[in-house]
């Protein structure tokens, strides 16, 4: 008897919590179902057992508010805290409470009893604080992190908790100190808050403003990077190259650095073709730097700034990049053939192949560089791809083919193996082999390299359109064969090819790529106004077409760098914001208009 009694006494108890599991299963369907008054009569019977609670606290509270029985709601709440009073959850629901039902005083005085109560148990401070955001009680969570902090007597403590709740209540400037004493604590946490202020940083006061709070702890904390660091950095974001320069040079001279924040920016004002940024802080590093271990580095970038500059500046001048291979040479005169200055040697290449019409001396060169022994697998593809672009300026495309191929075959899956791939489709566009080109081209769509993926994507769209309704595609081969006669920089043959088509075929799906294509000749050509009025046929006529954005914002340029005409390049950028929000032109066109606005630019 006393074995079975013991027995009884263990199933009883299971039996039971089964039973209450059963039920709080039921009651929470009725609950996420709305049927509230079903669920509470399930809720009001578990409610009785103490160890419930836990389990059926959230959705028996909303359940009771909701029905607002709320004497229900603050029986239930005594009982709760009776049985947990530690719990901080519920204490605050009691406040949450004491506010529904009009009793604000007891609810703040609730509030601060509890923070009070908890300030020295630094996970309950961090609890309560969390809750109180969950329920848009932000202040209180404020509150609570001070109250923390003031008890640690550590002014750094929950410095991250402070400046996202600061965020919260949109205290900027509150949020940005906090951010960068967190930041402080130890290195790691840097790299945290510049993902966080990237996307915080919009406006120019905000910007200004954590700008001049970092000046004001260098001053206070000269030897410490950090602030610094985030200067430069604001700079860079802000694609201030010059002001980043600036702040990096001055680090670089107290600290005895070798340079390589100067080195990394000027390659994100290359990169950025901020070439006078660049050609600036390579410049810097070339003369001031002799003995860094980027100087070398930054020779080579020199160079390749220049030429960056030159090849952008219209018309291109021809003795500038005739200097620029004297420059190449030199280097290689000081420094010999070697993997730090080979791809110097192949820009040297590249310069005399297609704007100095010396193929023989191009060729010759990346020859070279392709039978050096153990040369660096990359620069040996990309010399190849060179190579295949030289053999088709000369009417080689077989040979052409061959090279792309070699490289695509020795790169599959990879940025050079889709260049190769990409070469080789434009290749069988020039020779009028659409379907085949098309093909490689709707494969590429998918390429990992955004920038081939998107030159597929405007090819393929090219073919399409402009073969769906014409099947003999004879308008569309006379096209590419003047394609390939700008890409051969045969421009005054494709000029008057290209007005010959548009005479031809008027009406033709092609005419507003051959004023876009007219642009670009005119533009390189230096004949600025003749190339802004076919830019301004394309936005007459075809201003919702694929050249539309690209059109508009082409004319602000020209009439701003080339022109100098400030006033229409203003109204120019003007009527594109409003004609084209969704371009991705967007953000550099509001920047140009601002800058010629005489504001201060920052985004």
């Amino acid at each position: 008897m006393k074995k079975f009694l013991s027995i009884l006494a263990l199933i009883i108890p299971l039996t039971l919590v089964a039973q209450d599991d059963q039920n709080i299963q039921l009651a929470n369907e009725y609950y996420l179902n709305g049927d509230y008054e079903k669920a509470k009569d399930l809720y009001d019977e578990l409610a009785k057992s103490s160890q419930n609670i836990p389990n059926i606290h959230n959705n028996y509270l909303d359940v009771l508010l909701s029905l607002n029985d709320y004497k229900a709601a603050e029986k239930y709440l005594k009982v709760a805290l009776k049985s947990y009073p530690s719990n901080v959850y519920y204490q605050i629901d009691e406040g949450i409470l004491y506010t529904t039902t009009d009793r604000n005083d007891q609810a703040d005085k609730k509030y601060k009893m509890l923070i009070t109560e908890i300030k020295e148990n630094g996970f309950l401070v961090r609890t309560a604080a969390q809750y109180f955001i969950s329920k848009q009680l932000a202040n209180y969570a404020l509150d609570t992190y001070i109250a923390g902090r003031q008890s640690s007597r550590n002014k750094q403590d929950y410095a991250l908790e402070l400046a996202n709740t600061y965020r919260v209540l949109g205290k900027k400037e509150e949020m940005l100190n906090e951010y960068l004493v967190f930041a402080s604590l130890r290195p790691q946490n840097l790299r945290y808050v510049k993902n966080i202020l990237q996307n915080l940083l919009q406006s120019e006061e905000d910007i200004q403003y954590f700008q001049n709070t970092l000046l004001d702890n260098i001053q206070k904390n000269p030897s410490d990077k950090m602030y610094a660091d985030l200067l430069i950095w604001a700079h860079v974001q802000q694609k201030d190259f010059h002001g980043a320069f600036i702040q990096a040079r001055a680090i670089n001279k107290r600290m005895n650095e070798n340079g390589y924040r100067l080195i990394n920016i000027g390659e994100i004002a290359l990169k950025n073709e901020s070439y006078a940024d660049a050609e600036e802080i390579f410049t810097y590093i070339v003369d001031k730097l002799p003995e860094s271990q980027y100087n070398l580095q930054a020779q080579k970038e020199l160079i390749l700034a220049r030429q960056e500059k030159v090849k952008r500046t219209f018309p291109v001048d021809k003795t500038a990049i005739r200097q620029l291979t004297h420059d190449y040479h030199h280097l290689m005169t000081r420094v010999g053939l070697n993997q730090e200055t080979i791809e110097a040697y192949r820009q040297k290449a590249l310069l005399h192949a297609f704007y100095l019409d010396e193929k023989d001396s191009a060729i010759q060169i990346l020859n070279e560089i392709i039978s050096i022994p153990r040369v660096n697998e990359k620069i040996k593809s990309l010399s190849k791809l060179d190579l295949g672009d030289i053999y088709l300026l000369i009417d080689q495309p077989w040979e052409s083919t061959l090279l792309y191929a070699q490289v695509e075959k020795a790169n599959k899956s990879s940025k050079i193996g889709y260049e190769a791939k990409f070469k080789n489709a434009r290749l069988n566009y020039y020779m009028g082999n659409f379907e085949l080109a098309k093909s490689h081209l709707d494969i590429l769509k998918t390429a990992t390299t955004k920038e081939i993926a998107n030159d597929a994507i405007a090819l393929s769209l090219l073919i399409q359109n402009n073969t769906a309704l014409d099947t003999s595609d004879f308008v569309l081969k006379k096209y590419a064969d003047i394609d390939l006669l700008m890409f051969q920089h045969k421009t005054a043959q494709a000029k008057r090819a290209y007005q010959q088509m548009l005479e031809d075929y008027p009406a033709h799906s092609l005419v507003d790529e051959i004023h876009w294509q007219l642009a670009q000749i005119y533009l390189s050509s230096g004949e600025f106004d003749n190339s802004i009025l076919q830019l301004e046929v394309i936005q007459l006529n075809y201003a919702t077409d694929l050249f539309g954005d690209d059109a508009s914002f082409l004319e602000g340029k020209i009439l701003e760098e080339y022109l100098m005409d400030k006033e229409g390049a203003m109204e120019v950028y003007k009527n594109f914001l409003s004609d084209y929000p969704g371009s991705i032109y967007v953000s550099d066109a509001r920047k140009r208009f601002r800058k010629l606005r005489g504001d201060s630019v920052y985004q």
